[in-house]
């Protein structure tokens, strides 16, 4: 019969065959022989952390450790089993007595380390390391460990060094490749970070990690589709690696398959409900989706995980703008500022979010700071370009230098040679259109006429849509077009070579500096003539702009100076309005019924800022029974409505003579217009489409054009309906005006009993008189195209 000596024995090896199964029943052999064996209950314990049960393990070696306390390897794996049950504080004492009875324990120096790096100890964590390889130059846990902290640390470097020094000690190991891989994609080395994954995983091809962490580098070169196959790879080795769901959702998304990001983000959250990255990743999703509700619930369940969560803090406040709710919108980017004092992108939304509350001046200094933070930052150089459009006082001069420094900063370093202008004289000129709005949207509305009469013996229009959901108008649109391309997900680049590889003609830009503009696209010069037109205020600044489709009413002669394209004018208007098809009657003169006047702005609160107000007031203070009627989105929000009913009353204007109305359906908002007997145009930026729907309603536009294109859209339009005598000349003269037409219900009531018919029959109106001219105007830029 066996000792318990040799029976341990037989047990130890067992153990370090890996057999534990077999070394756990003699160990409890030995124990039901002699309960007090110290070994035994240690090795019981060794294999119950091995186990993952750690308080059973902790229990086990304690008990070893009162028959027998000066053993150091017991004390060191007590101190394992405490760390594993995050005790971190109770694992530095163990790991200290251990060290007490043995001062060159290289392994408890380096678990040491790791506790109180735990407790936040760093310093005394890296010199127990360091210690540790004084003993042992060549022990490779205590390199890794030190290279970690060193890593978290930002000594990139020296971290970097420790991999290194293990993976000459190690080659074959598969760990220090992927760290050090880490390390350069953290120093921005992509290729070498690549090369140090691959290198992991041709070691061991099961690293699941590995495959999740190559597929962020490849997907910061640039290269979806294997970044996608390398999170595919590490979920289906790792079912249970949240990170890589999560990974796998980020880059579906950027691709459009919004609801298979959703799968991927929901999975994530079912293996770590508290993942707070996938919480505000998924309200990114439900953010683009237009579930706005669910989108604030997941970025406040972020938050609440994570109180510090910066981009949790500003994505919260893009939404809650988006709900009209701006006071609170505005109070998120604040705190996310307060996190991050240098966080451009809160800056830029901050902006965002102070424009919308009719506040430009306050806006441009943010959008100034976010590219003060960061230079290269296009996006917010577009709202910056778009937010001084609405600033009181503005010149056309100084928003020449503001978009000519845009392009001497963003698009000049990206300019190619235009593709050469061959084509067959007989074939019919290729038209592209590059826009985020060819829907329901202002742009749409000025477009869907012009296209569908549009000679295509003369004309292929290819259509280049960055609109992620579609409609009515945009079937009409896409049914004219000879192609059509959904680029949404498509980058600038292969855009650009995309049109290069259709042989468009004439590239028209729809957005100028307003959002998801392509104005990059045109930076590359893909087309040989190109063309900017109905969605913005005026000059891109780029070089690579040809022309400028404008008419004499926005640009008059004399003004080219102010703009860098070469400027088209239309014979007409410079746009061709499609009326709603569902509009309601315009009615009688709501005067008429009430007994007062009443005046209306439907525009953006951005555009009324305290100087229209100023004007608004006086129109009031003239008119001393009338009231005033403004109706947007943002009107829904308390602190929007509170801060114009201060504006009024600072100018003596009573509460109860506004009515301040949220956003509504466009067929209540047409509706609304039943009540409107006179609307008011803000300046410096006028109405667009809002003017065309007031004229469309029977509600006459009074309106004061300056010298900026933005401020001439309704000049423009007045003069082709014919309606020149609500045009002022100056701004005392438009108080007069609005005041002279609230005085003349019997002119104010012809006016809208016939400004439909009007306005129908007029060049606004005319899609067929407009896309000869614009036949006209195109061939002659064609030709002149050698002479720009």
């Amino acid at each position: 019969m066996a000792t318990i000596a040799e029976a341990l024995a037989v047990a130890v090896r067992h153990h370090q065959a890996g057999r534990l199964q077999a070394a756990e029943q003699i160990y409890r052999q030995v124990l039901a022989v002699a309960p007090d064996h110290a070994d035994a209950l240690h090795l019981l314990g060794v294999i119950a952390a091995q186990a993952g049960q750690y308080a059973v393990a902790a229990e086990h070696i304690r008990r070893a450790i009162a028959l027998n306390g000066n053993v150091a390897a017991f004390h060191n794996n007590l101190g394992g089993a405490y760390r594993a049950l995050q005790q971190a504080a109770e694992a530095a004492a163990c790991y200290r007595r251990a060290l007490e009875l043995k001062p060159d324990y290289i392994d408890a120096y380096s678990n040491l380390g790791l506790a109180l790096w735990d407790l936040g100890q760093p310093d005394e964590a890296l010199a127990c390391w360091r210690r540790a390889l004084e003993l042992n130059p060549d022990f490779t846990a205590a390199h890794v460990n030190l290279g970690n902290a060193l890593k978290d640390q930002g000594k990139f470097d020296e971290a970097l060094a420790c991999y290194r020094r293990v993976m000459k000690l190690k080659p074959d190991c598969a760990e220090p490749h992927y760290h050090a891989g880490i390390v350069l994609q953290g120093q921005e080395k992509l290729d070498e970070a690549v090369a140090c994954y691959r290198r992991a995983l041709e070691l061991k091809p099961d690293f699941a990690v590995a495959h999740n962490n190559l597929g962020n580098v490849l997907w910061s070169q640039g290269k979806p589709d294997d970044a996608i196959a390398c999170y595919r790879r590490a979920v289906k080795l790792k079912p249970d690696l949240a990170q890589a769901h999560n990974n796998l959702g980020n880059a579906l998304k950027e691709q459009g398959k919004l609801e298979d990001a959703i799968a991927c983000y929901r999975r994530a959250l079912e293996l770590d409900a508290d993942y707070a990255e996938a919480h505000n990743n998924l309200g990114n999703v439900l953010k683009d989706q237009e579930k706005l509700d669910e989108a604030v619930a997941c970025y406040r369940r972020a938050l609440a995980l994570r109180p510090d969560f910066t981009q949790a803090h500003n994505n919260l406040g893009n939404a809650l703008k988006e709900l009209g709710n701006l006071g609170d919108a505005i109070a998120c980017h604040h705190g996310a500022l307060e996190l991050d004092p240098n966080y451009a992108e809160a800056y830029y939304n901050l902006g965002n979010a102070l424009k919308a509350q009719g506040e430009p001046d306050e806006a441009v200094g943010c959008y100034r700071r976010a590219l003060e933070l960061k230079a290269d930052y296009a996006l917010a150089h577009d709202n910056l370009l778009y937010a001084l459009q609405y600033c009181a006082g503005v010149t056309p001069a100084a928003l020449a230098e503001a978009h000519a420094e845009y392009e001497r900063r963003h698009a000049a370093p990206l300019r190619e040679d235009p593709p050469p202008r061959s084509r067959d004289r007989h074939a019919p000129l290729r038209l592209g259109f590059v826009s985020p709005d060819l829907g329901r949207h202002p742009v749409g509305y000025f477009l869907v006429r012009v296209l569908e009469n549009l000679d295509q013996a003369q004309f292929e229009t290819v259509c280049y849509s960055d609109r992620l959901g579609s409609d009515d108008l945009t079937r009409r649109l896409q049914a004219v077009a000879a192609q059509w391309r959904d680029v949404s997900c498509t980058s600038d680049q292969r855009l650009a070579e995309q049109i290069r590889a259709d042989r468009i003609d004439i590239l028209f830009d729809l957005a100028g500096h307003t959002g998801h503009n392509r104005l990059l696209v045109f930076a590359r010069k893909p087309a040989p003539v190109q063309v900017t037109w109905i969605g913005y205020e005026g000059t891109t600044g780029l070089a690579a702009m040809d022309y400028l489709l404008a008419d004499r009413y926005v640009i008059p002669q004399g003004s080219e100076q102010h703009y860098r394209e070469h400027v088209l004018r239309m014979p007409d208007g410079y746009l061709c309005y499609e009326p709603p098809e569902t509009a309601p009657p315009a009615g009688p003169l709501p005067a008429g019924e009430r007994g007062h006047v009443t005046f209306g702005s439907f525009n953006n609160p951005a555009k009324i800022t305290a100087e229209v107000v100023a004007a608004w007031a006086e129109i009031l203070r003239r008119c001393p029974t009338a009231r005033l009627a403004l109706k947007y989105r943002e009107f829904g929000d308390s602190t929007v409505k509170q801060r114009y009913l201060d504006l009024f009353a600072a100018r003596d204007v009573a509460p109860q003579r506004l009515d301040l109305l949220p956003g509504s359906s466009y067929a209540e908002y047409l509706a609304t217009y039943q009540k409107i007997d006179i609307v008011l145009d803000p300046f410096p930026f006028s109405g667009g489409t809002t003017t065309c729907e007031a004229l469309w309603m029977g509600v006459p536009v009074v309106t004061c054009p300056g010298e900026t294109f933005a401020s001439r859209h309704s000049f423009s339009h007045l003069s082709n309906v014919g309606l020149t005598e609500t045009i002022a000349g100056d701004l005392n003269d438009y108080v007069e005006l609005a005041v002279s037409l609230a005085n003349d219900l019997p002119r104010l009531a012809a006016l809208r009993a016939g400004l439909r018919q009007r306005m129908a029959v007029s060049p606004l109106c005319d899609g067929k008189r407009f896309a000869n001219n614009l036949a006209s105007v195109l061939h002659g830029a064609w030709q002149n195209g050698d002479n720009i």
